[in-house]
Order: structure tokens, then sequence, then C-alpha cells
């Protein structure tokens, strides 16, 4: 499971004052010297991740932030690369000592909170207590919740800690990829030209995870590239249930899918897994609204060498300025870099986000509508500017 990608797993976050033992902790935990520990205070700057499988709430990604009471110019540098990391938390440990006076984790916890993050609350370094219960106590009747008792050092209570982060965690499991629109038994093909910029040999990420998906489905899945689709469809003896294919070939698919076929595209199905289907296809209908004038910002969640028909940088550029002339300005940010001030945008259009986990681009998107900007993705964005949206079945 360590070869998961990191988009598919449980994120917890660690957050804590500066040596409060959260890198201990989490070497405790992966068994592993995943971070750098030191009796100095501020060790970790930078969020450092560690991947696992940890039962029984499966793969999983701890991520050990900086101290949040770090001070100090490169201090607010390191606390805001630490309030970064809530808005991909699935879940929190909140770490504290017998040192602590308790008001900045109960302002934290406040936050995680609001944001429903379950959290689990960590009373470190238990074994240089003399009463542990009584330290427990003051930190239930100051922040609200009952620790758990650790020592990371001496790697006592991590069994606790695990079987609270699975209570906390509850029954989440997330719907299938393709959800309703195939069943066991029916049918599918795959449409899948391949991206110059996938590493030779592999395929992306949304047409692996849609396959698997379909194949846990016990679904009857055909494969085939853009060129193939009118011969492959023609050797079926039967017309399939759903085609999936890529966003940049969706009118040519289109014009090629059986009657009684429903059509998507791989970008529409992490739409609807990754975040609110419902508000990716409002925003994609925003696309009507926009004028010579308006400011785009296309977000891709990965960081790579652009191609010469990048679909992000160019094809649906060319798309918009070819309906709204070519003033529209765009702008691209790329990897966790998506700007505190949305306002200046009349439309978000995103990437399908195939690199980032749920809770991620649900932040994205509430950030996006807490500022009044319309967001929607690639394929939604390309199947309404190709006049086929009302067209496109959705998960």
């Amino acid at each position: 499971m360590n070869t998961a990608p990191q988009s598919i797993r449980r994120h917890i976050a660690i957050f804590g004052r500066r040596n409060a033992g959260k890198s201990s902790l989490l070497n405790a935990i992966t068994g592993q010297r995943a971070a750098i520990v030191s009796s100095q205070a501020g060790t970790t700057t930078d969020p450092v991740n560690r991947a696992m499988e940890l039962h029984p709430l499966g793969p999983c990604l701890f991520i050990d932030t900086a101290g949040f009471d770090d001070e100090g110019p490169v201090g607010q540098l390191r606390n805001a690369r630490t309030r970064d990391v809530v808005e991909q938390a699935d879940m929190a440990l909140m770490v504290i000592d017998q040192t602590a006076n308790l008001d900045l984790e109960k302002t934290w916890l406040e936050l995680l909170r609001n944001l429903e993050i379950p959290t689990v609350l960590v009373l470190n370094k238990v074994d240089r207590l003399d009463d542990v219960d009584h330290e427990a106590q003051r930190a239930a009747r100051a922040l609200g919740m009952t620790p758990v008792a650790v020592s990371a050092t001496a790697a006592t209570g991590l069994d606790d800690v695990r079987h609270a982060l699975a209570r906390a965690a509850g029954d989440d499991e997330h719907a299938s990829l393709t959800g309703s629109l195939a069943g066991e038994g029916d049918l599918v093909v795959l449409v899948m030209p391949q991206d110059p910029q996938a590493p030779r040999g592999r395929l992306i990420l949304p047409q692996v995870q849609t396959l698997r998906d379909l194949l846990d489905k016990h679904c009857r899945v055909m494969c085939c590239d853009t060129a193939s689709l009118e011969g492959s469809l023609a050797s079926l003896r039967e017309s399939p249930t759903l085609l999936i294919t890529d966003s940049q070939v969706f009118k040519q698919v289109q014009e090629l899918t059986p009657a009684g076929t429903r059509l998507t595209s791989f970008s529409v199905l992490m739409a609807a897994s990754k975040g609110h289907i419902d508000v990716m296809v409002e925003g994609a209908r925003a696309i009507d609204r926009l004028t010579p004038h308006s400011r785009v910002l296309i977000a891709e969640a990965c960081t790579h060498a652009p191609m010469s028909e990048d679909i992000g940088r160019v094809k649906i550029p060319r798309l918009i300025k070819r309906r709204f002339g070519d003033t529209v300005q765009f702008h691209v940010h790329a990897g966790k870099d998506y700007p505190a001030d949305l306002s200046r945008y009349d439309l978000i259009i995103h990437c399908g986000a195939c690199m980032f986990n749920r809770k991620l681009m649900l932040s994205r998107i509430r950030r996006a509508r807490e500022q009044g900007v319309p967001i929607t993705n690639y394929g939604l964005a390309i199947a309404h500017l190709q006049g086929i949206l009302d067209k496109v079945a959705l998960p």
C-alpha cells in the first residue's frame, strides 16, 4: 500500500507547539525516522509527509507541521505553511505537553471544528509526569475533549492513538468513481488517447483509477484510443452502457457515441469524486457570462513542463478566446499555489485534481464560493464550450 497515490490516502495532519513532540510522535507511529527530532524548538520548518498503512484506517499520509507558536518573520512564514496544511487535512492530531497554557491549542481546535476536521487530542511526554490523570483533566477542562496519553519516546499509548483515529474517522467510505453510471456486467468503453505529458509506458492516474473502479464492479471493459474508437464500436455485438473519454476529444467521441449509450469523461468523473458536481456544472454554465475583459484562473493540481497543446494553458483558452475574443486574460497557478484573493477573477477552471485529496479540492471550492467566483473543471468547461454539456452523463 505504500505505492498508493497520495491523493487517495487519508491525510492526517499533526499540529502543536514547537517541541511538543510532534515529530517524535510521527516517528513512533510510523516506526521510522520520518522526521528530524531535536530538543531545539523549531526543528521542523516545512511540512514533512510520511505515507504508511495504518490499521484499521488503511493507506494514510501523515503530515508533520512546524509549531504554530513560531515567532519572528521566518516563524510567521512557517505558521502560514502550517495553516495551509489545514486545507488538505482529513483528520488531525493535536499534540500537547504539560508545559502548554493551551490558549493557542484552543484557537486551533476551534478552527478544526469549524472546518469539520475530526481531531484527536494527544497528551505527549507522559513519562515525565508525576500525575498523568491530573494533567489530562486540566487539558479536558480547557479544551473540551479528553486527550490520549502518550509517550512518543517510550513508545507507549500508540495503539490508543490508532484506535482513537479510527473512532474519529467513522465510516466515511467514499462512493465509487463511476457512481450509478455503471454496474456489474455492464459493457464500458474507455477512450484513452495517450497524453504526451504522461510518462512513457504509463497511463495517467484518472484512467488507472477509473479502470480499477470498473473492474471492482465486475464490469466488462474495452479500452481504445480515439483513432480506433469507430472500429472498436463496430466490433461489439452490443452497444456499450457507458462510454468514458478524455475530455480533449469530447466532441469527436460524442459524434460516434451510439444511441442509448451514456457519455462522460474522466475529468467529469473526477469533478464528482473530488468535489461538488452541481457546483462545477453551475460554474461551467457561468462561461456564458464572460466578456472580452474577463479574467480567468486556470488552476492545475500538478506541476509539469507545459506542452505545445497543453489542455489548460492552450486548448481551453483557445476555445474561450474563439468565443469572447483575444482580450480575455488567463492566469495559471499550478500545484499548491492557489491565490488567497480570488475575487479578481470572473471564473476558475480547475483540472481534474487527481493529484489532490478530496478535502483539498473541497477547500478550494469553498474558498471560491465564499468569494463569489464560479468554479468548474476542464472536462465540464470543454463540454459546455462545445455545446454538449446537456448530453454528458453525471455520476
